[in-house]
């Protein structure tokens, strides 16, 4: 989608952005002027735990009043780790794992073991759902959060895996100027600037402007493209009462697409799965191009009627579409290597996401009870057409691939048009009674309809949420929830005999109760019981993904976020979980793990700055994921595996401007792993990674 506005936007707010620093640079640059000498510091602006939560009904609000798992992953923490990625930034976090690909083109993602709906579960600035279908790019973001669970109170029908939301940078009381220049050892090299600054007599203008180009290459043979990101976040205060805030940001990529491949067949009840394949080997050709764009408006209005009561008012679009030549592995000789590559052809993809929220909410304050209330009605019609064409088959080799010729699809394009309407209201009340206790209470009204080639579904529901949390001590929360959501169940992917189809919508329903505190210099520690049912889904013997039952998902979650001293800082996370399928009249599922569920993660990186040296910040992760099935039958599992991450970045001054030269090295051992499964398909992890990245703050 093409919007015509935005270069001027761009255009004008980088002409003003950027005249101050010039003006700062031409006085440094005058002949006969020598620079001042460089410096070395150890200060430092970022911290790897947030104060606030943005997501869901918890707007703004410290993390010890949440009553749910929520998980923050700061901006600090994604430049620790030089972190462009979705995937690099959530792997921070308990339980979150790929699913059916490997990553080489966007991030498929579940929570633990549930899948994150890419049309749906995706939010920007805690409102609007954009679409995951390609790389959302984390440059021009402060910070990313993850509110784990049913969220249907706030955000309509959706999988109780949680929502991951996406908070852009604004511009803040400071001036900003920043180039980074970021290369890899395989070629890869993009080039971000970054400019924020606000204006008027009283500041109440504010500009942030993201821009990014770069040569894409991720150490996979037969693997070349570029993406490119250009972004704005705008913001007037227009009087006293009245604020507006405009996101506008525009992404591509196109790359080669790393074949998928699909595990063998059955023998008796068990798959043999291959050998892990070299982490560099790329069965599908270069020419087979994952060619994608995205588009995202979001406008809000926030209006104060008084001290205690506001009206807010959000409207947006997201938009995209993809070109794709998608392959899979598959009917291959496991002793040989020698078999058939698939090729799904499609042109020509969109989807549309629209979506209004108008809400009242405030306060009434009382001596011992407050009450904080929120009322509001949402509105999102989500409209796709993921058009298909016939598929092409060629032989291809596991052990000792061929170079693919380049095809085309030889078939008219099919249309498989469909579009969810998903209307809503809501009412919340947090009850806050002495300090100490809080409740909330919260029901939702909705209604769905969903319309297909396939399918028509209508469903009104009305759903439930309820918390308490106690306060034993500041510092320390206890809580206990519990939610009900309704979801969409899901939608059958290309390589099934239903592709398109979207599942009839189910409701899910979550207990929680968990323990939250800070510690030392400012730890955020969480430890968290959840039991979850919801709809479980299975392929059957027609090749169809269809409904299979209830699944449930219960056990623990750990996490700490923060300072532990001045010098070092941590994220950590970790998940023990047990889940079974619960359909008693499916045998081959019953009591089965569903499929690509590990039911043992865990995170950790550090980082310590050495005092010894200024500015000097040496930094450590590993990355641990269970093992998991393959199919919702068990019929194998993918091994477990462990990442090992290091990274170095040196903070200093040169000629009075921050610059910080950092280099990271991911997967340090250059494993071999299964890093995916899911829908049948199996992908392997990336290859060692190394990179590195300077960047100057004018």
């Amino acid at each position: 989608m093409k919007n015509n506005c935005f270069p001027a936007i761009v255009a004008a707010s980088l002409i003003s952005l950027i005249q101050p620093a010039n003006a700062q640079l031409s006085a440094q640059a005058e002949p006969g002027k020598q620079l001042p000498a460089v410096t070395v510091t150890g200060e430092r602006v970022g911290s790897f735990k947030s104060d606030t939560v943005q997501v869901g009904t918890f707007r703004d609000m410290a993390p010890l009043d949440v009553p749910q798992t929520s998980n923050v992953v700061t901006r600090e923490v994604l430049d620790a780790q030089a972190t462009t990625s979705l995937f690099g930034a959530l792997r921070n976090t308990a339980g979150v794992t790929r699913s059916q690909l490997n990553g080489s083109t966007y991030d498929n993602l579940s929570i633990r073991g549930i899948l994150v709906e890419n049309r749906s579960n995706y939010r920007l600035n805690g409102f609007m759902p954009i679409i995951n279908l390609i790389d959302i790019p984390m440059e021009n973001k402060e910070r990313v959060e993850v509110l784990k669970g049913a969220s249907s109170l706030y955000y309509g029908f959706l999988p109780p895996s949680g929502i991951i939301n996406m908070v852009t940078k604004r511009a803040g009381r400071d001036p900003i100027a920043n180039v980074s220049l970021m290369a890899n050892i395989y070629g890869g090299v993009n080039t971000h600037i970054d400019l924020g600054r606000r204006f008027g007599d009283a500041q109440q203008f504010g500009a942030r402007i993201n821009l990014l180009a770069g040569r894409e290459d991720i150490g996979i043979h037969n693997f070349s493209g570029h993406r490119a990101l250009m972004s704005g976040a705008f913001d007037w205060r227009v009087t006293d009462q009245l604020s507006i805030k405009f996101d506008v940001e525009h992404y591509r990529k196109e790359v080669s697409e790393q074949a998928a491949i699909q595990a063998p067949a059955a023998v008796n009840g068990v798959i043999t799965l291959p050998p892990v394949p070299n982490a560099r080997r790329n069965l599908a050709g270069e020419w087979q191009k994952y060619d994608a764009e995205a588009t995202n408006l979001l406008l809000r209005a926030d209006y104060a009627l008084s001290d205690n009561w506001a009206l807010l008012f959000e409207a947006g679009k997201a938009r995209t579409m993809r070109d794709r030549n998608f392959s899979q592995f598959q009917n291959y000789n496991l002793a040989t290597g020698q078999g058939t590559l698939r090729i799904f052809f499609n042109r020509n993809q969109f989807w549309d996401n629209e979506n209004l929220r108008a809400e009242v909410f405030g306060r009434l304050p009382g001596q011992f009870i407050t009450h904080e209330v929120s009322l509001g009605f949402v509105g999102n019609e989500r409209s796709q057409d993921p058009r298909t064409s016939s598929t092409a088959d060629v032989a291809q080799n596991l052990f000792h691939p061929n170079d693919i010729a380049r095809l085309s699809p030889t078939a008219p394009f099919r249309s498989n048009f469909s579009k969810i309407t998903d209307l809503g209201v809501y009412l919340s009340d947090r009850i806050l009674i002495a300090d100490r206790l809080q409740v909330m209470l919260g029901v939702r009204g909705s209604f769905y309809e969903s319309v297909g080639t396939n399918t028509h579904f209508k469903a009104t529901n009305v759903n439930p949420s309820l918390s308490l949390l106690y306060k034993i001590i500041p510092n320390v929360s206890l809580y206990a929830s519990y939610i009900e959501g309704v979801e969409e169940s899901g939608q059958a992917p290309a390589n099934r005999a239903n592709s398109g189809e979207i599942l009839a919508p189910a409701v899910s329903k979550q207990k929680e109760a968990g323990v939250k505190a800070m510690v030392a210099e400012g730890v955020l520690l969480q430890v968290a019981y959840f039991d979850i049912k919801r709809a479980s889904t299975t392929i059957d013997a027609a090749n169809r993904f269809v409904l299979n039952g209830m699944a449930q998902y219960s056990g623990f979650e750990l996490a700490a976020s923060g300072e532990i001293t001045k010098q070092l800082s941590v994220i950590a996370s970790a998940l023990f979980m047990e889940a079974k399928q619960l359909n008693r009249d499916n045998p081959a599922t019953f009591g089965r793990i569903p499929d690509n569920t590990p039911e043992r993660t865990a995170s950790l990186f550090a980082e310590y700055r050495l005092q010894s040296v200024p500015g000097l910040a040496l930094g450590a992760g590993v990355y641990y994921v269970g093992r998991r099935p393959v199919n919702t039958a068990n019929q194998a599992f993918v091994d477990d595996y462990a990442i090992l991450s290091l990274n170095a970045r040196y903070a200093t001054r040169i000629a009075g401007k921050r610059a910080t030269i950092q280099a990271v090295v991911d997967n340090v051992t250059n494993s071999n792993y299964w890093s995916t499964a899911g829908n049948g398909l199996l992908g392997v992890g990336a290859p060692i990674m190394a990179k590195t990245v300077a960047r100057v703050e004018f």
